[in-house]
């Protein structure tokens, strides 16, 4: 069976649970998963509320702050005097370290890709998403 025979959703689909797996495999050492991760970057990036941390993660569904105190309790993170989270050098250590294990894997993802052909990739899907986005956001406002 030719891949072109199966459509955008099973691809998109299939990609995303391989990318779950993968960082899951990549990260069990340190009992850590994606989200952690994603936590972990954002948070080394910069400073960020609570409410900030929510909204940057939300795409990627809901934590219910389990994950900020999983990261707390390691000693990762801390919550600053003005409500703000931060990494602490224990974070900023384990950042570092959790960081290459993630370039590993997404070197796995990028092999025999250029990099224009992944940023060609990622400019036609948010193209697609933005086509459905619209049309929702049109038929949302016809109905009222």
């Amino acid at each position: 069976m030719k891949p072109t025979s199966r459509p955008i959703g099973y691809w998109l689909r299939h990609l995303h649970n391989l990318i779950e797996a993968q960082f899951e495999a990549a990260l069990a050492e340190e009992r850590l998963g994606r989200r952690h991760w994603q936590t972990l970057h954002l948070l080394h990036e910069a400073p960020r509320t609570s409410a900030q941390l929510a909204e940057a993660l939300a795409p990627f569904g809901a934590d219910g702050g389990g994950t900020v105190d999983d990261l707390t309790a390691r000693g990762w993170v801390a919550r600053g005097d003005d409500g703000r989270l931060t990494l602490t050098t224990e974070g900023r250590t384990a950042h570092t370290q959790v960081a290459a294990r993630v370039e590993a894997a997404r070197d796995l993802l990028m092999r025999g890709l250029t990099t224009e052909q992944y940023v060609e990739t990622v400019r036609v899907l948010a193209v697609m998403a933005g086509n459905l986005e619209s049309a929702r956001s049109t038929a949302a406002t016809e109905r009222r």
